[in-house]
Order: structure tokens, then C-alpha cells, then sequence
């Protein structure tokens, strides 16, 4: 299978702005996700799609590869299909590799690339929830599987509910899994996720991968035991460097 990581990097952000060019311990945060990026034996490429050109300029400057797309997709997933189409070369698949997530491990994108048999349509990676805090944080997607390890759905609220029981118990009572936000998508089924329209269970809890389970298509999960995290506002910088020390 040939395989090509896209890491999106958009410049504008309500939260954080200017978020990929940020430094951590003197160093890009974009250059480290391109640099643990690279260091995946599974990928034939990796490519930074941005909108703005001091990304661009800057990713050149360390010598990865960049490629300017447009300002107004409304997912780093339209995004990557943009970026794909513009490479003048044909790949099996895509992996989009989140450009926030710094500390990315190469082996867990390796990991996933080993589930892309031609058949997956979608893939993404989940952990276990051994964290009360991640468990009930709004902002730690959790996912519910089948017996298949293809995600049945999507929450940013604890799912499944474990009925009369204290939520302090839950975790001893039912094995939860969060979502982490890397996927790989067949490139003729990247294609057609584009084309799909905004569904109501997204609106609902604001997760693109609604949309596709909503229109039929599969996601497999593949489990990893490694803690990655993004860096969604300035105060998370501290955590970073704080990652870095340990």
C-alpha cells in the first residue's frame, strides 16, 4: 500500500492563533509533527497542507514538504483531499495526522497503517479511559465499538451510560474508550466524504465522523496503549514543555 500522512495546518483559530508556527522548547510545533511524521516507516510521504503562506514558507525552511490549499474548507478532511488531488501522484491511502499533536508517536501511525488492507474504508485509532476527568471532559471524545472494532458512535458525553451506578464507579464497571484524532482514509472514499453534506448527529455534537457513520461508511478501530495530546490553547503550551522535561 502506498501512503501519504497530511498534516493539515490551518493559520487562523478562534482559540489560538497562528497555533502550527508556535514554539515549543525552541522548536515549531509544526516541525515536530512533521518530524515524528517522517519518522513513520509506513508512509511514502508526508505533507503539510496549509492555508496561509508563512506555514508554507516555514515548512520549506526545514526542509518538509508543504501545500498551500485554500482558506475556507471547513475540515482539516477537505483539506486533505485538496492537498491529495495537487500531488500529481496516486496513493492508496491517506493519513491525516493531526498538526496540533506535537508528541504524535511514529509507531502509532505505523499502527494504524497496518489495518489498510484495501478494504478499510476509514480508519482511526481509540484508548482506554483509565481517567475520570477524561472520561466525563466534553472535550475527550469517547467512542462504542462493535464486535467487529468498527466505532458504532461517537460522543463527547460518556457513552455507554452505566445505569445504577455512581458516575465516581463507572470506570470500574464498563471498559470506555476515547477517541484519538488521527484517521486514514482509502483515497476513492476520501473523495466521496467530501461530497457529503452536514448531517444533524454532527450539528449535534459538533464531530465530522458522524457524518459518515450517518451515511454508511465503516470505521475501524485500532487500539493503542500510547497518551498523545493537542494543543488547543496557549495554557496547553505549559503542559507541552512540561511533557518534554519528563
Amino acid at each position: 500500500m502506498k501512503i501519504i500522512g497530511l498534516i493539515p495546518a490551518r493559520y487562523a483559530s478562534s482559540r489560538f492563533h497562528a497555533k502550527p508556527l508556535v514554539s515549543i522548547s525552541g522548536k515549531s510545533m509544526i516541525q515536530r509533527v512533521c518530524e515524528q511524521a517522517q519518522r513513520a516507516t509506513s508512509l511514502s510521504k508526508v505533507v503539510v497542507a496549509t492555508d496561509h503562506e508563512d506555514i508554507y514558507n516555514h515548512v520549506k525552511s526545514f526542509g518538509g514538504h508543504a501545500c498551500m490549499t485554500r482558506e475556507d474548507h471547513a475540515s482539516g478532511t477537505d483539506r486533505c483531499y485538496e492537498a491529495l488531488a495537487a500531488q500529481g501522484e496516486s496513493f492508496d491511502y491517506v493519513i491525516n495526522i493531526q498538526g496540533d499533536e506535537p508528541f504524535i508517536e511514529p509507531d502509532q501511525i505505523d499502527l494504524l497503517a497496518a489495518t489498510l488492507d484495501g478494504k478499510t474504508e476509514i480508519a482511526t485509532l481509540i484508548k482506554i479511559v483509565d481517567d475520570p476527568e477524561q472520561l466525563f471532559n466534553p472535550s475527550e471524545v469517547k467512542v462504542v465499538l462493535n464486535t467487529s472494532r468498527e466505532a458504532l458512535y461517537f460522543s463527547r458525553e460518556p457513552i455507554p451510560h452505566i445505569r445504577n451506578i455512581g458516575r465516581e464507579n463507572w470506570i470500574g464497571k464498563h471498559t470506555f474508550y476515547k477517541h484519538v484524532g488521527m484517521y486514514a482514509y482509502r483515497a476513492d472514499v476520501l473523495h466521496k466524504l467530501t461530497q457529503l453534506p452536514v448531517s444533524s448527529l454532527e450539528k449535534a455534537e459538533s464531530l465530522e465522523q458522524l457524518r459518515w457513520l450517518e451515511n454508511g461508511f465503516k470505521i475501524k478501530v485500532v487500539e493503542t496503549t500510547k497518551e498523545t495530546f493537542g494543543i488547543d490553547t496557549p495554557d496547553d503550551l505549559v503542559k507541552a514543555e512540561e511533557f518534554l522535561r519528563s
